[in-house]
């Protein structure tokens, strides 16, 4: 069988092992330390935050995050629909009710239009909303200034689930810091991993230093263990931010080679009718951490989404269909949903191809001789 072609998988820099190793002859491996604060200062840099939470997981930052802006039973919150279940799951824990809103098609993601209707439309009922959850699918930031725009007139915040979009920018300014709060996730497939781990960032002070609080289990300032809060275990490890420094040192060389190989699909592609890339709108610039594609049967000779995933997988090759939209989800089907089908037709005519930094220009060439070959 064919060497394997993963669709994103992990890829060191160097250094993490240096980082590891001091955290291992410093005897450093537990919960904190000095790598937690070193990254936390480091990604509070990159992003032009003033404050960075370490943690787990980015659901356990959405969580947090919901917590902070005391969303509780019985509330309301609006979500993307086109997204990872994790961008809304935390909602259901708070035991609210997620609102979802369908995405826009010059970035897939939360449409401003929509939103503001489901906003005056929750308000009808007489359920205001208590927070905004757009998320930056696949690396494309969304229409941030138009959503800010909309929670500002309404006074709603915006926790801004940017978990697959570190190093993409919108003019300049870098995804994760436009809301009032910030996503991260490290997990083992984003472009840098901590092997499982998230943040969460803001330029409100007091909202991270309440994270640190409620994810240290929430004790008491006392000389036993005292709690007047509900607390998790949401921290990172020393260990685990030790592999995040290196990987940080890194970054910007993976973006720069993840975006080689959308430059490379799309080239190797172009000729192709139906085979249609997302372009960057003018001050859009995406880390491009996963290349998707949207295949249009109508203009491909019947060629679909699914005849590529499977001939790929035939030869060894792991590819993605798009996220099934929330609102298409079996435990989320009782949910309200605003929206126009863009997100439906998204999943069902998008693929993400293989786009690990690590892909070698062979592994690329295979992939899409394999996809030529449909044609």
């Amino acid at each position: 069988m064919n060497e394997k072609i993963w669709l994103s998988s992990p890829h060191m820099g160097g250094n993490e092992q240096v980082y590891v190793k001091e955290a291992f002859d410093t005897n450093w491996i537990a919960p904190l330390g000095p790598h937690v604060d070193g990254f936390e200062k480091d990604l509070a840099a990159f992003t032009g935050t003033k404050q960075v939470a370490a943690l787990s997981s980015g659901t356990s930052a959405i969580h947090l995050a919901l917590i902070l802006l005391d969303v509780k039973a019985g509330d309301e919150v609006l979500c993307q629909s086109f997204t990872f279940s994790a961008s809304a799951n935390p909602i259901v824990y708070q035991g609210a009710t997620p609102i979802f809103i369908d995405s826009e098609k010059d970035t897939w993601n939360m449409c401003p239009v929509h939103l503001r209707t489901a906003i005056t439309g929750r308000i009808k009922k007489g359920k205001k909303p208590k927070a905004i959850i757009p998320v930056h699918l696949y690396g494309m930031p969304g229409k941030m200034k138009e959503i800010i725009q909309v929670a500002k007139e309404f006074e709603i915040p915006v926790i801004e689930d940017a978990a697959e979009a570190l190093g993409s920018t919108l003019d300049g300014q870098a995804c994760g810091s436009f809301g009032d709060l910030g996503i991260l996730s490290f997990n083992g497939n984003k472009i840098i991993t901590t092997s499982g781990g998230g943040a969460l960032i803001s330029n409100n002070e007091a909202y991270i230093s309440k994270a640190r609080f409620l994810a240290t289990q929430a004790r008491d300032a006392a000389p036993h263990y005292q709690h007047s809060h509900i607390g998790y275990n949401y921290r990172m490890s020393n260990v685990c931010a030790a592999i995040g420094r290196g990987q940080l040192e890194v970054l910007l060389k993976r973006v720069e080679q993840r975006r080689a190989n959308y430059s490379f699909y799309a080239e190797a592609l172009k000729d192709i009718p139906g085979i249609i890339f997302l372009n960057e709108p003018a001050g859009y610039f995406s880390n491009r951490w996963l290349t998707s594609i949207t295949v249009d049967p109508a203009l491909t000779g019947g060629v679909t989404r699914e005849t590529i995933r499977l001939a790929l997988e035939n030869e060894n090759i792991e590819s993605r269909p798009l996220w099934k939209p929330m609102h298409l989800q079996p435990v989320f089907e009782q949910a309200p949903f605003y929206g126009d089908g863009t997100s439906e037709k998204l999943f069902e005519q998008g693929l993400c191809l293989p786009s690990g930094s690590n892909l070698d220009t062979q592994s690329l060439e295979r992939v899409t001789a394999i996809i030529k070959s449909l044609f």
